[in-house]
């Protein structure tokens, strides 16, 4: 057999070789265990929560002896039995609250009882005394010197050294961008753009509520079936804040019926943890209603921003000046990461020479914001990507070839210092225009309808802390098949699927002999950081790829040990060992378990094949506090486009989204099936936000937590034909390639679509949602209609 054929996973594998494919999409529910409490016996009991219905208040009373008389009520917990403290970048959000309350359905009591009804009863018995005090419901406002202070101990928090929270104030992050000479630029300028928006709140809405049960045992071990994207994270942030040791507390996540972000870190899971260690020995359950899930479990941030920027005649843009002011409601755990990550991309995928920026973090008194599909891209591209396309219109330039001109290359200096990697935004630029026939006018299907067609661009890294590490193992067994261990988690994306072929490319058996081990479990599960920033497949899919090598190592040592043959002339190809040297060949069943023997069978050697894997990007360095300039700020950017054609009604408003289109530059579609669902999702996700979610906050009270009053997307909304289209320019850390690409869909198509309702109408609708009453009342203002 001659060297040239051998397996193309030879080690390390070329970046663009072939990977082992799988044609069926990976369906995932909700699991059976929050619906079904027949596992947990009858002493199973349920929480209910005692919440405070003021936005901003102290708690002057709490009386909890009526409840406790009920019969069937076993216990009750509030912020004194735990008062420690919790979050994953800023620790400043209590179990229970202890001292005030500091948004509407805050957490002040928890009670078990053996029904659920019976737990709802007694929260009306716990007494609760309230003393109201000023809020803060504007993150501007809250800003200023006038603002009430919300969080006085801000400066005794502890905190991540790349978050710079500013104590004395309602600013607990401030990021900086200074590059270049932003003011210098202006002078040059032949045409300037500025403006504001704001992007509301909205929800996850999962269609599987946050459900959690824990139990805690007399030894002291605690186990949490959980919701969760973040299992190990949880693990960390319950054992913090209730001083518990790591080894104590068991995580057990089965698949997840829809995440998005907001069932990532600890949001309520802490709360039945809580109560559950004042009822050892019996399982405790806790199940969000659609309600609470609206506004007690994570919400996207909202966001004031500015916008200024400006290019020359030819169309160069030559400089921004951008302030971001983040609504990161009561707590800040997420969203001072949140903060940071849209002033380090605060430039879009464009090759700026001069950038200024400011991004606030700012406490108020709206629910707890957390991470949402995007982490604050889409919040942030929906006003940049308008104002670019005015700033071509201004020169009198098309905004795709404003856009070429003008878009982030491979080996540009980016915002903040660092090297651009190559890219294929062009590509996805030209594929994107090609494929939505830029340039041709549509005829409206109605007189009383106008058609029009919008691009925009997008660029976003892994928003993570620098060292956010992924492990997995690999475990062989005597029919050769693998059971592969990871600790990342599956909510619809399929990422076991990925993570099958990526073990059976490189360690050189067929994909249908791998199978993911599962439920993740922290007591067995090797360590992930967390399912967020689209990293799996990058992160976790370089755990499993040097896992499987390590597995396939140890075969190819022990055999050339046991054939007297160099272990480079070996290779592993479709589950046999064979040698391109002798051409021997022998299957992998039963040598992984039992080993090999030597000559004349006097001894043995090899054994039971386990291979170990671990992943870390250890070269993201340090930003200067002051310019937010450093060598690398972060892994990688996903690039990518997206143009739509829309037809508004000018009687109604209503805005039509007739097709869409998506490029993005994935570096690698290890599975293209996958990757179009997500190109997919993604859309018509960020199509909701455009033209249909903001959650109604009132004084800090939520009109709207109910799907009467809160519309999403639906398949009848989503366009007939949506075109996704597969770029690959490599990553030269990612598995061949491979980059993330989970949440890259969902951001540029708030201004996709504002920029094609402007090309249909001539009229800038402003910041999303895009209500029908909302464009209505914009084309009255602009006098196309009467």
């Amino acid at each position: 057999m001659d060297k040239s054929q051998k397996s193309k996973d030879k080690i390390p594998a070329p970046v663009g070789e072939s990977i082992p494919r799988v044609d069926a999409r990976e369906k995932v529910t909700g699991s059976a265990i929050f619906t079904d409490d027949i596992q947990f016996g009858p002493g199973l009991l349920f929480a209910r929560i005692k919440r405070s219905p003021y936005p901003h208040a102290k708690i002057l009373k709490i009386d909890a002896s009526k409840a406790l008389a009920l019969p069937g009520v076993k216990c009750v917990v509030t912020g004194k039995d735990y008062p420690g403290f919790t979050g994953l970048y800023l620790q400043d959000r209590q179990v229970f609250a202890t001292e005030k309350t500091r948004f509407v359905g805050e957490p002040v009591a928890g009670i078990a009882a053996v029904s659920e009804e019976l737990a709802e009863k007694a929260l009306d018995l716990i007494d609760v005394e309230y003393e109201p005090m000023p809020a803060v419901f504007d993150p501007e406002y809250g800003t200023t010197k006038e603002a009430p202070l919300l969080h006085p101990k801000l400066g005794e928090y502890t905190v991540a050294n790349f978050i710079f929270p500013q104590a004395g104030t309602n600013i607990s992050n401030h990021f900086k961008i200074r590059k270049g000479d932003v003011e210098g630029a202006w002078k040059n300028c032949a045409a300037i753009v500025e403006h504001r928006y704001q992007i509301p709140h909205v929800q996850h809405v999962p269609i599987e509520t946050h459900i959690v049960i824990a139990r805690a045992e007399d030894t002291g071990k605690v186990t949490l079936w959980s919701t969760s994207q973040s299992p190990f994270a949880q693990r960390n942030l319950i054992a913090k804040a209730l001083d518990i040791s790591h080894k104590d507390i068991q995580v057990i996540a089965p698949y997840v019926g829809g995440g998005f972000g907001c069932k990532a870190g600890a949001s309520m899971e802490s709360l039945i943890v809580a109560i559950a260690m004042k009822v050892r020995g019996r399982p405790v359950k806790l199940r969000l209603t659609r309600e609470e899930e609206f506004y007690t479990a994570f919400v996207r941030q909202g966001l004031v921003a500015y916008f200024k920027m400006g290019c020359d005649k030819d169309g160069n843009l030559l400089a921004m000046e951008n302030k971001f002011y983040w609504d990161s409601g009561a707590y800040t755990e997420y969203a001072v990461n949140m903060t940071r990550a849209s002033g380090y991309s605060s430039s879009g995928p464009y090759d700026v020479p001069n950038v200024k920026t400011d991004s606030y973090c700012v406490y108020t008194n709206h629910p707890v914001t957390g991470p949402m599909r995007g982490f604050g891209m889409p919040e942030m591209h929906a006003g940049l990507e308008q104002c670019i396309d005015e700033l071509a219109y201004s020169i009198k330039m098309d905004p795709v070839k404003f856009r070429l001109l003008n878009c982030v290359q491979g080996g540009d200096i980016i915002v903040t210092g660092m090297v651009m990697h190559p890219t294929g935004l062009s590509e996805c630029i030209e594929k994107a225009a090609k494929a939505i026939d830029w340039g041709k006018k549509e005829k409206a299907s109605a007189p009383h309808k106008m058609r029009g067609k919008g691009i925009a661009l997008m660029w976003k890294a892994p928003a993570m802390s620098p060292n956010a590490g992924s492990s997995a193992w690999v475990e062989l067994n005597e029919d050769a098949t693998l059971t592969v261990g990871i600790g990342g988690q599956e909510i619809g994306q399929g990422t076991h699927t990925v993570m099958s072929q990526l073990a059976a490319a490189a360690l050189g058996v067929p994909v249908d002999h791998v199978r993911i081990a599962k439920p993740i479990d922290t007591d067995v599960s090797p360590y992930e950081w967390q399912t967020v920033a689209s990293r799996l497949t990058w992160s976790m899919g370089n755990a499993v790829v040097n896992a499987a090598r390590d597995a396939r190592q140890q075969i190819v040592d022990m055999v050339a040990k046991a054939w007297k043959e160099d272990p480079d002339d070996l290779d592993i190809v479709n589950g046999n060992v064979i040698s391109y040297k002798s051409e021997e060949s022998i299957s992998l069943k039963d040598i992984v378990i039992y080993g090999m023997p030597k000559e004349n069978f006097n001894g043995w050697i090899g054994g039971p094949i386990v291979g170990r894997g671990s992943f870390m990007p250890t070269y993201v360095t340090g930003l200067d506090p002051e310019t937010g300039q450093g060598e690398r700020a972060v892994v990688h950017y996903t690039t990518g486009c997206q143009a739509v054609e829309v037809e508004v009604d000018t009687l109604t408003g209503k805005v039509e989204i007739l097709r869409a289109v998506g490029a993005f530059d994935v570096g690698k579609a290890i599975n293209p099936e996958l990757v179009r669902a997500q190109m997919e999702g993604g859309f018509v996700m960020g199509m909701s936000t455009a033209i249909f979610e903001e959650l109604k906050l009132k004084d800090g009270v939520l009109q709207n937590p109910s799907f009467v009053d809160y519309r999403i997307a639906t398949t009848t909304d989503a366009p007939s034909k949506i075109d996704s289209i597969i770029v690959e320019v490599p990553q030269d850390d990612g598995p061949w390639g491979a980059r993330g690409i989970g949440e890259h869909s969902m951001v540029p198509t708030i201004p996709a679509i504002a920029n094609a309702i402007y090309d249909a109408t001539g009229v800038r609708v402003g910041s999303p949602p895009y209500l029908p009453e909302k464009v209505y009342l914009a084309l009255v203002d602009a006098g196309v209609v009467k």
